[in-house]
């Protein structure tokens, strides 16, 4: 898809001496640079998220994965016995 966008003229000047630097076009600098933004901004969105997802399981006493686990293991061999191996 073609855009048209207006670039300061020293940063498109830098962009073409890197572009001719690399043997690379504009445009696959551009692209790449537009990626690693936006995967970055999904980065952040993730990290943020699960920081909610935290601060929510330590304001509502959460369990430690292990704890549960070893508990629902003891709850039922209780309920069903030791079973075999």
């Amino acid at each position: 898809m073609k855009v048209t966008i207006d670039i300061d003229p020293d940063l498109y000047r830098a962009l073409k001496v890197e572009a001719a630097r690399s043997d690379r076009s504009v445009r696959d600098i551009v692209d790449e640079a537009l990626a690693a933004w936006l995967e970055a901004l999904e980065t952040e969105e993730d990290r943020a998220s699960a920081e909610a997802a935290l601060a929510e399981y330590r304001r509502d006493g959460g369990e430690a994965a292990e704890s549960f686990f070893g508990s629902l293991a003891a709850e039922t061999k209780a309920t069903y016995g030791p079973g075999e191996a």
